[in-house]
C-alpha cells in the first residue's frame, strides 16, 4: 500500500492481536482506497470515548481481533473522523460496518456481540 501504517496499530500487551486506528481522514482514505483491491473482510468499529456501550464492546472487539486473524479490525472515533462517520451514515454508537472490496456488506448498530460475530463468520470467507 506504500504508506507506513505502523503508527496506527494498537496492540494489546498480552497478545498479538491488532486493531488499526486512524486519526486523520486523509490517512483513512488512503488506507481504505488501497484495501478495495483485497478480498479480506474489514470490520470498522465506529466509536466515541464518551460512549458507554462502546466501552462494553472494546474487549469484545479485541477478542474478535485475536480470534479472527484473517479479518481486519479498524477503530474510528466519530468525534475525530466525523466526515467518515457521515459517509457511512453512522447514526448511533457503536456501529460496526463490515466491508469487502470497498463495499458495505453488513451493518450492526449497538452493542450486539452475537449478531456481529455471526456476520463476521458469514463474510470472512
Amino acid at each position: 500500500m506504500g504508506a507506513n501504517f505502523s503508527d496506527l496499530v494498537e496492540r494489546s500487551p498480552k497478545s498479538s492481536q491488532i486493531l488499526l486506528t486512524f486519526h486523520s481522514t486523509a490517512k483513512w482514505k488512503a488506507y481504505f482506497d488501497a484495501s478495495k483491491q483485497k478480498n479480506k473482510l474489514m470490520v470498522i468499529d465506529f466509536t466515541a470515548t464518551r460512549c458507554v456501550p462502546c466501552k462494553y464492546m472494546k474487549p469484545v472487539i479485541r477478542e474478535f481481533a485475536a480470534k479472527y486473524t484473517d479479518v481486519e479490525f479498524i477503530k474510528l472515533d466519530v468525534d475525530e473522523l466525523l466526515e467518515v462517520a457521515q459517509a457511512f451514515q453512522v447514526q448511533a454508537m457503536p456501529t460496526f460496518i463490515l466491508i469487502k472490496k470497498g463495499k458495505v456488506v453488513e451493518k450492526v448498530m449497538g452493542p450486539k456481540r452475537e449478531e456481529l460475530q455471526k456476520l463476521i463468520e458469514k463474510h470472512r470467507i
